[in-house]
């Protein structure tokens, strides 16, 4: 639990990297992160309630009350963090795939692209003449194309 919850609490970190374009931007990223925030949420809404009412969210401070109050966690809570944090895994999976096949070609094509928003997926529409077959199988497989 405490493992699930840690890993929840970095996903928040990487939110609040991201700053105001993150908020405002629809990239799977983004999408995901809010998915992985509405599934605590609805699946925590009575622990919220009960223990971090006072909490001001962000910067991950509500899974850190989660966290501090592990011991009295429904099991619908417990559910809900290992879900999260089971389709954080599998992100990660799926970008690290990606980011194995697509390699050779954001080196050649995007060299000069900062990483973020969702610059290097435009990087590579725009190059799709260019890019790998295996490139483009794994942007496939994982739905980012």
């Amino acid at each position: 639990m405490k493992r699930i919850i840690m890993c929840l609490v970095v996903l928040s970190f990487v939110a609040i990297v991201g700053g105001s374009a993150f908020a405002q931007q629809k990239t799977p990223d983004v999408a995901l992160a809010q998915g992985l925030v509405d599934t605590v949420k609805n699946g925590c809404e009575k622990e919220i309630k009960t223990y971090c009412k006072d909490v001001k969210p962000g910067e991950g401070r509500v899974l850190a009350c989660l966290y501090a109050f592990s011991d009295k966690l429904s099991s619908r809570c417990e559910y809900a963090l290992y879900d999260a944090a089971a389709q954080l895994e599998r992100a990660v999976q799926a970008l690290t795939y990606v980011a194995n096949e697509c390699g050779d070609d954001l080196k050649a094509n995007c060299a000069g692209i900062k990483p973020g928003e969702g610059r290097l997926l435009q990087c590579i529409d725009k190059n799709e003449a260019k890019v790998s077959k295996r490139c483009k199988q794994a942007l496939k497989d994982t739905g980012l194309k």
